[in-house]
């Protein structure tokens, strides 16, 4: 699913998730099993940001861009004079293998512009320079996470990848989504399923 078809696929239906009645996930995080053959997705947990017949979009939520920073981003567009507060700017998140050199912000809802997609559980998905702006400004949202590049699946492909237990999925939790422990994020949405990561890596090894 092309992000930009995301307000078009989905207008109507974030309000309560009405997806996950039809068998949808979009609000819901991805966990990626110990079988999962794509090394891209390896012990990712993705926050679904769509998901409906044209396919899906989501944004993985623990693994870093590491050669990226913020600052970087303010630089590159610009944006560098900006009265800044450091201490709150987010971290450079791999979104995904799907137009990496794009950005996308999913944040708390207390920050809505325009161009913002509201996401259901106070969450929303904003694209655009302004919010980062703003961010640096200190007047974004109160949590945030930046992504570059995005997850995307074709109608019926992760409904596949599910049918093969490729994923496990769970409802989302916010600390856990904006959480800055990279490392602890695929234990601790297993952990929300009551499923032991030690015992599923080890039951995967004797398959």
């Amino acid at each position: 699913m092309n992000p930009d078809d995301l307000a078009r696929d989905d207008a109507g239906r974030n309000e309560g998730m009405d997806e996950n009645s039809e068998g949808y996930l979009t609000g819901q995080l991805l966990i990626a099993m110990p079988s999962m053959r794509d090394p891209r997705f390896t012990r990712s947990v993705i926050y679904l940001c769509a998901h409906n017949d044209e396919g899906a979009m989501g944004l993985v939520i623990n693994r870093l861009v590491g050669s990226v920073k913020f600052t970087d981003l303010l630089e590159e567009l610009e944006l560098e004079g900006t009265p800044v507060e450091s201490s709150r700017f987010p971290s450079i998140h791999f979104g995904g293998p799907v137009e990496t050199g794009r950005g996308f912000v999913l944040h708390s809802a207390d920050y809505l512009s325009d161009d913002s997609m509201p996401l259901g559980e106070n969450l929303a998905l904003t694209a655009t320079v302004d919010i980062l702006r703003d961010i640096a400004l200190g007047a974004g949202p109160e949590r945030a996470m930046l992504a570059l590049g995005y997850a995307g699946w074709g109608p019926g492909q992760l409904d596949g990848e599910l049918q093969e237990n490729a994923w496990l999925s769970v409802d989302c939790d916010t600390d856990l989504l904006f959480g800055q422990s990279m490392d602890d994020k695929w234990e601790q949405a297993l952990a929300k399923l009551g499923i032991s990561a030690s015992l599923l890596s080890t039951e995967a090894g004797h398959a």
